[in-house]
């Protein structure tokens, strides 16, 4: 009964029991690196516990090339240098580069290794944007790009994004979120349901409303409950998640649109540091 659990006894109150070696341990260290290869970064990193066998196995470069980005090497600057695949898997898991003349910012996620992506403000088209007593260009130290928007004051606010899904990872679904800071409570939009769309070019856009504050009077709290309210991240700023699509190939477009035209009053104190797609979470 003992050896079928996977332990042998000595037999006897004072037995010693010792676990049975692992099938996998006569193995070449390449073919266990090259199975390994088949599955995911948290996968590796479960599988490096097992043994020194597979902890030495699951350092070759050859696992976590599998894991990089076919076009990482065009990604990664050549004044920065790696001594392992490893160490260039978690550097683009901890410390999004910034590609595309500055514009878009660009990490994987550590779990799967999937492609993430935020587009700066200069990669949207925002109405009255270029007209300084409506919008303005400022540098905040925590943001991930040199400039990002701050709305001074507009009537018609209106934001349009979009991107190739080339910049994502194929048959993946994902998450688009806005990235951005309120000052003063966002007045004149910060407690408005805001429309916003997500779709892939040629179908049919998915729709919902957000807040970038959301109201403070209960009772209007409650008839607008259907509308989406921002989160706190980690890193300071506040999201909004606007949508989803599925990224089946990498010849797609994406189209992503944060409209607020239908009430008259004047808006100001909202910072937009981008949009953002992370592959969704499973419930």
């Amino acid at each position: 009964m003992a050896q079928e659990h996977g332990i042998e006894s000595s037999g006897g109150d004072g037995g010693v029991i010792v676990p049975r070696l692992s099938p996998f341990d006569d193995l070449p260290e390449d073919c266990i690196s090259k199975i390994i290869s088949f599955t995911s970064p948290r996968d590796a990193c479960v599988a490096a516990s097992v043994s020194k066998t597979f902890e030495s196995a699951v350092r070759s470069d050859s696992v976590w090339k599998k894991f990089l980005p076919s076009e990482y090497e065009s990604l990664i600057p050549k004044s920065r240098v790696f001594l392992s695949k490893k160490e260039l898997y978690f550097a683009l898991c901890n410390d999004p580069l910034l590609i595309e003349d500055g514009k878009k910012s660009f990490w994987l996620e550590k779990a799967n290794g999937k492609k993430c992506i935020m587009i700066s403000p200069k990669e949207m088209w925002i109405t009255w944007l270029c007209s300084p007593q409506y919008w303005q260009w400022i540098s905040i130290p925590e943001a991930r790009f040199e400039k990002v928007a701050e709305l001074l004051n507009v009537c018609w606010f209106e934001v349009l994004g979009g991107m190739s899904t080339r910049y994502l990872s194929p048959r993946t679904r994902y998450s688009v979120y806005i990235v951005f800071k309120t000052k003063h409570g966002c007045p004149g939009l910060g407690d408005i349901p805001v429309e916003v769309k997500v779709a892939l070019v040629g179908q049919e856009a998915s729709q919902r409303l957000i807040y970038f504050v959301g109201p403070t009077n209960r009772r209007r709290d409650r008839e607008m409950r259907d509308v989406t309210r921002p989160k706190e991240r980690e890193d300071g700023w506040m999201e909004a998640e606007l949508g989803e699509l599925f990224s089946e190939a990498s010849c797609d477009d994406v189209e992503v649109s944060v409209v607020e035209i239908k009430s008259p009053y004047w808006k100001r104190g909202l910072i937009i540091q981008g949009i953002e797609f992370r592959p969704t979470k499973n419930p």
